[in-house]
């Protein structure tokens, strides 16, 4: 009931942005079902449930939840009331836990929100799902409706709290994703990598968006330290007679000169994904995933980053 109590209250602020939405049709209007769906901001959470008839659960991280005095308190009534429930991405038996919490979902019947990425996109492109969202559609035996969010890295940039007014922000809905010819099979790590790359190959093809073969954990992570050892060095070979934040502006301008200058075809890691159920690429990508087949679903497969 508080969740509809919400969403009545938020619509009609959120239609003042003028969302848009295509092919609401597809999501079932009963059953458990998957909604798996690429994570453009936090906007998300609120335009990708406005056009639908029912309520869409979301695993989202325990700190949403965690919070003390009058700020907490709000924290905690605003997310139940969107439909999140709270999970631990700590990792290890954490990551079981979420799972189990995702499969209770499902057997009740509900709409099961996820983002396969793991995390929100750190530059607007679709990266490497995890797969996490391959084990709960095998293990509960559901569909997966793919969702795109179109628009809402621009609507709502990282580090943004203010939206952009000039930019509508739309879903689009995929036709449900049938794994029936997989069931019995959620332990077996090919599986589950070629039943996750379908689902990213589904999102992508409603978005648009570029792919780029790489989870985004990994990316943030990488650019991080990148930009750190950047700094570091900047500082220690910077002219005598000049300050280390000086040559490290010099130093990131000419980076950013310099890579404005490669096409976007020639980033490393960044390749275009292959079709569904490609079997020699998910062999490939197995190797990769070895630490996955054992968890099969780490706790940030299916909670908003």
């Amino acid at each position: 009931m508080f969740y509809w109590v919400v969403k009545a209250l938020l619509a009609p602020f959120l239609k003042l942005f003028r969302p848009w939405a295509e092919g609401a049709d597809f999501v079932p209007r009963t059953g458990a079902a998957i909604l798996a769906s690429n994570h453009l901001s936090f906007s998300d959470h609120f335009f990708a449930p406005l056009p639908l008839p029912r309520k869409v659960v979301f695993l989202a991280k325990s700190e949403y939840f965690t919070g003390r005095g009058i700020k907490g308190l709000f924290s905690r009534a605003f997310f139940s009331g969107i439909g999140q429930i709270p999970v631990d991405r700590s990792g290890g038996k954490a990551s079981e836990r979420a799972l189990a919490t995702g499969l209770r979902v499902l057997a009740s019947g509900q709409l099961l929100g996820i983002y396969p990425e793991g995390t929100r996109t750190p530059d607007g492109r679709l990266f490497r799902g995890k797969t996490g969202v391959a084990r709960l559609a095998l293990e509960a035996r559901v569909p997966v409706i793919p969702c795109a969010m179109i628009g809402g890295f621009e609507f709502q940039p990282p580090g943004k709290i203010a939206p952009q007014f000039s930019v509508r922000p739309g879903v689009k809905f995929g036709k449900p994703l049938d794994f029936a010819r997989y069931y019995g099979m959620e332990n077996d790590g090919l599986v589950l990598r070629a039943v996750t790359d379908e689902i990213i190959y589904a999102i992508m093809k409603l978005s648009g968006q570029e792919y780029v073969d790489e989870y985004a954990a990994a990316h943030k992570a990488r650019k991080h330290a990148e930009k750190r050892a950047h700094k570091h060095d900047a500082g220690a070979k910077s002219p005598k007679g000049a300050s280390p934040d000086a040559a490290s502006a010099a130093m990131t301008a000419e980076a950013a000169d310099s890579a404005a200058a490669i096409p976007a075809s020639g980033i490393a890691g960044t390749v275009p994904l292959p079709g569904p159920v490609n079997g020699a690429a998910a062999a490939s990508a197995a190797n990769a995933d070895a630490d996955e087949t054992t968890a099969a679903a780490k706790t940030g497969e299916a909670t908003p980053g």
